[in-house]
């Protein structure tokens, strides 16, 4: 039976399957109907598919690259605090415990501040904050990362879509007043990693959640051998 410290620890898969990846479906089928409309413009003068496909993908592009960026810092938090709060951090190093909590207004600060930035430089800055932010909170000694097994791990392949989500809601205007579409073709074949990045998650989210033990279940299945895979 799950008690409160397991229901948070579910909060961020399931905030992802029920946010994230449909929002990846959407945003994934309006970008192929708007390269769709474009190319048929070009070639016929006209095309079948609504001109409003185009707005609607930039919206639901940025709700999703917002989602992620926010999700992930639930994400976090998780593990955060839980495990400092059981070391009595706040007692020990209180203010390294404060920074943590100014990190997560910082960097939600920036991402706000992001999405209404409009001069290119101050979408720069505050673009390369959020990211700052998000990786000064993955690397604390608390998360997980399975540095051992970088190309497995679902750390690392979350922080470098949380990078390219950062950095697609900086580029947005940029995309639309480039004449020569190099942006667009940055942006195209970016996210296309991005969903690639995105399939991974949900591999090695899965896999992760079938490693972690209820709490109640802890402390008998650290005691086993995980080298030679027994217990008892």
């Amino acid at each position: 039976m799950l008690n409160l410290e397991d229901f948070l620890g579910i909060v961020h898969p399931a905030l992802a399957v029920v946010i994230i990846f449909p929002l990846i479906g959407m945003v994934t089928r309006l970008a192929w109907q708007t390269r769709q409309r474009r190319l048929q413009v070009a070639e016929e003068g006209k095309s079948k598919v609504a001109p409003v496909v185009g707005q609607e993908h930039v919206q639901l592009g940025k709700w999703l690259s917002g989602s992620v960026v926010g999700i992930s810092l639930i994400g976090l938090a998780y593990p955060l605090f839980t495990k400092m709060l059981k070391a009595e951090v706040l007692a020990k190093d209180p203010f390294r415990f404060y920074f943590i909590i100014a990190m997560f207004a910082a960097t939600i600060a920036s991402l706000i501040i992001l999405y209404n930035a409009r001069p290119k430089i101050w979408r720069a800055v505050f673009a390369t904050l959020t990211g700052m932010g998000v990786m000064v909170l993955g690397f604390q000694p608390e998360i997980f990362r399975r540095n051992d097994e970088w190309y497995l791990s679902h750390f690392y392949f979350g922080m470098a879509v949380i990078m390219l989500m950062i950095f697609s809601l900086a580029i947005v205007q940029e995309i639309y007043q480039d004449r020569k579409n190099r942006w667009r073709r940055v942006h195209i074949v970016l996210n296309s990693i991005a969903l690639l990045l995105f399939i991974s998650q949900g591999f090695t989210g899965t896999r992760d959640l079938l490693e972690i033990p209820l709490s109640w279940q802890a402390p008998a299945i650290y005691n086993c051998d995980f080298a030679n895979k027994t217990c008892g």
